[in-house]
């Protein structure tokens, strides 16, 4: 635990920094988080618009798709707010600044993942969110405390799994080196595929995205069981409920990956 307490330490004494050094100039940040608001909402104008055609998209209501879209955009906003800056370690790779980073009394992913920490992306947890909460007033479900906790587990182990994936993909790049790219296919492309009722696509990629790279239990499983809708793939009920222990092994195995990205870390030597 204590290696755990000094990761986190040293993380919220970097993010602050960056805080205080963005809040030095209000009104910049202030447009800032408002344009990056107003960027992802564009994602659901474009549902917006969509359901002024057609009255159901693959089964589901307007509210029902809103409600898709805002576990998935709040739950991968809270992942990009709070590691998003790993996508940068491919560049530190190239010009060997992670030695940098190795030579500091803290652990390496908590400085890379702090480091330009960028409170502007706050914006789109916010966007996310107020579509939730919209959502949640207008979804025909007859709510109680189990599927209410439900929405709450599935917007944070959600933020686990996304995290996980940036993570991975961070350690992916000390090899790869200029992989942010692929890395953005399945967080940035994985939170515009969940925003849309699994029903739409092959069973093919829901399959894909179920057991190979499990993004499904970010929101689509989870969101059946609280919207009363059937599972496409016919899974036990109880996969439904397995978003806390899928988010878990996503962590233990990205921690995995980036141990092993870091031990095959080799120094420009410049």
């Amino acid at each position: 635990m204590a290696p755990l307490r000094q990761g986190l330490r040293a993380y919220g004494l970097i993010a602050a920094m960056w805080v205080r050094s963005t809040l030095a100039y209000r009104a910049s940040f202030a447009l800032m988080v408002t344009g990056n608001l107003l960027v992802s909402g564009l994602e659901f104008v474009s549902v917006t618009i969509m359901f002024s055609h057609v009255d159901v998209l693959a089964g589901f209501t307007y509210a029902e798709v809103a409600f898709l879209y805002g576990t998935t955009t709040t739950a991968f906003g809270i992942a990009d707010l709070l590691l998003g800056s790993l996508q940068r370690i491919g560049g530190r790779v190239r010009d060997g600044t992670v030695d940098t980073l190795l030579v500091r009394p803290a652990p390496v992913l908590a400085q890379a993942a702090a480091d330009r920490f960028a409170p502007r992306r706050v914006g789109r947890v916010v966007q996310g969110l107020g579509v939730l909460l919209w959502s949640l007033t207008r979804v025909e479900v007859d709510w109680t405390p189990g599927r209410a906790a439900l929405v709450v587990v599935m917007v944070l182990g959600g933020s686990a799994i996304f995290g996980a994936l940036l993570v991975a993909g961070a350690a992916f790049q000390f090899w790869a080196q200029d992989a942010s790219e692929v890395q953005n296919a399945f967080t940035y492309g994985g939170n515009v595929l969940l925003q849309y009722p699994p029903a739409v696509f092959a069973r093919e990629l829901v399959r894909g995205v179920t057991f190979v790279v499990p993004l499904a239990f970010v929101n689509w499983l989870p969101a059946l069981r609280v919207l009363g809708r059937d599972d496409p793939l016919g899974l036990p009920g109880w996969v439904d409920l397995a978003s806390p222990a899928v988010a878990l092994v996503c962590c233990a195995l990205a921690g995995a990956a980036w141990r092993a990205g870091l031990r095959g870390y080799r120094s420009t030597g410049s």
